[in-house]
């Protein structure tokens, strides 16, 4: 029986073959810290006694989640990462003078490459398979254990293939498949197992909508998302060179898996999710028809907060207005993406429309800051989760949909089908 990509990974890693369900203690190729959970990890690993890291060039530290600060606290806990990185001298260390949500500062800056093994304290590390890696999520006190000792202990997922078909019909984007897939395995449908993404609309699929696939693995509850390295995947690191030799597998036409979805992209229109699971599935002609009126429209995260989103939103805002009673907050995942942005003329789009611009910043999504919801409001969103109280109140109400139809939303004032209108 042959291999999936995962078992080869781990089998580079643990230099002898290495299958699904076994439990191999493997080199780390890079762990990612936040914010907010980085200090739990700094009081783990000097608590244990550690001086240094054991492998400074594969650790990284992005401040993404409440920076600028909001309050004195998180001001404050922003404090001890910042000592840290000062202390032993990070080379990977992103604060306001380098800004992005990590999910997208990383392989921006060429810190992820294919093959590798990766690790975050933070769910959606899963964001970073769509490059050819493992990527998952971990707590912050087995990240302590690997800026430690350079490794950590795995046990080996088995995986579920996703084969994607067809070309996707218009408006169909990443997120869309990734909620088809969500709503067909359920919350809970794929724990601790890999997605495995294939198929030929692929072909289709740019890495903004790799990513956006991968990143929401874990709301299957996947250990781990993945994408095996193809054409699109090398362009995109043509222009993002990997810190790291890419160590290219991909799984073998007799590799085992738990279970095989067929997606026709092509039969396939735009998704929300309903409040308040990932998985609750309407199509946008459905949620149309419902004429939920929407308090606020939230474009951005590690979901959806790339440049191809931030372009998708200016070609339906152009010339348009958001309505009366909605706000519109756009949120960039990186500097680099915001810059881009501005010189190609999106923000004056969007201040024409009428939409706030923020700086970079998980903030909104998490309800944290820079977007949160009051008691009954309703927002349409292209962050990852639609929980109870996710983004503010816990009478709030949160839809997840991909940016053309937050965008339309947003003019319309309800929920709104990007298909109704030729606007891109």
């Amino acid at each position: 029986m042959g291999l999936t990509i995962t078992e080869k990974i781990f089998s580079d890693h643990n230099q002898s073959e290495a299958r699904a369900g076994e439990i191999v203690r493997v080199s780390v190729d890079m762990t990612i810290g936040n914010d907010i959970t980085t200090p739990l990890s700094i009081r783990a690993f000097e608590g244990a006694g550690a001086t240094a890291l054991a492998n400074p060039e594969g650790f990284a530290i992005c401040m993404d989640h409440f920076i600028p600060a909001k309050d004195i606290s998180s001001a404050n806990q922003a404090r001890i990462s910042r000592n840290f990185a000062a202390k032993h001298n990070l080379p990977y260390f992103f604060d306001e003078k380098e800004m992005g949500i990590e999910h997208a500062i990383l392989p921006e800056k060429g810190l992820i490459s294919p093959g590798d093994v990766i690790i975050g304290a933070d769910s959606h590390t899963c964001t970073h398979g769509a490059l050819g890696a493992f990527a998952t999520g971990m707590g912050s006190t087995d990240l302590a254990f690997t800026m430690m000792t350079g490794k950590n202990w795995f046990k080996i997922p088995s995986s579920i293939r996703v084969e994607l078909t067809g070309k996707p019909a218009k408006h169909i984007y990443g997120k869309d498949l990734i909620l088809e897939v969500i709503s067909r395995l359920g919350v809970s449908g794929a724990a601790y197992k890999t997605l495995e993404f294939c198929g030929s609309a692929l072909e289709h699929l740019n890495m903004d909508d790799r990513f956006s696939l991968c990143n929401m693995a874990i709301e299957a509850g996947a250990k781990s998302g993945i994408v095996a390295h193809d054409q699109i995947t090398a362009e995109f690191l043509r222009h993002a060179p990997p810190k790291r030799k890419p160590r290219i597998f991909a799984s073998d036409a007799d590799a085992e898996y738990d279970a095989w979805l067929i997606i026709d992209t092509a039969a396939m229109e735009p998704i929300v999710a309903f409040p308040f699971l990932p998985e609750n599935k309407h199509t946008i002609s459905d949620a149309a028809r419902q004429a939920i009126g929407i308090d606020q429209v939230f474009i951005g995260s590690c979901t959806n907060g790339r440049l191809g989103d931030l372009r998708i939103a200016a070609a339906i805002l152009k010339g348009r207005k958001v309505a009366k009673r909605t706000r519109l907050i756009i949120t960039p995942a990186t500097q680099k993406i915001a810059l881009a942005a501005q010189r190609e003329g999106l923000y004056e789009i969007f201040a024409e429309a009428g939409a706030t611009v923020s700086n970079p910043t998980c903030g909104a999504c998490l309800g944290g800051y820079m977007g949160i919801l009051g008691d009954g409001e309703k927002c349409v969103s292209t962050s990852n989760r639609n929980f109870v109280g996710r983004m503010g109140a816990k009478s709030s109400e949160l839809y997840l949909a991909n940016t053309a139809v937050a965008a339309a939303s947003a003019i319309a004032g309800e929920i709104a089908d990007p298909r109704s209108v030729d606007y891109v």
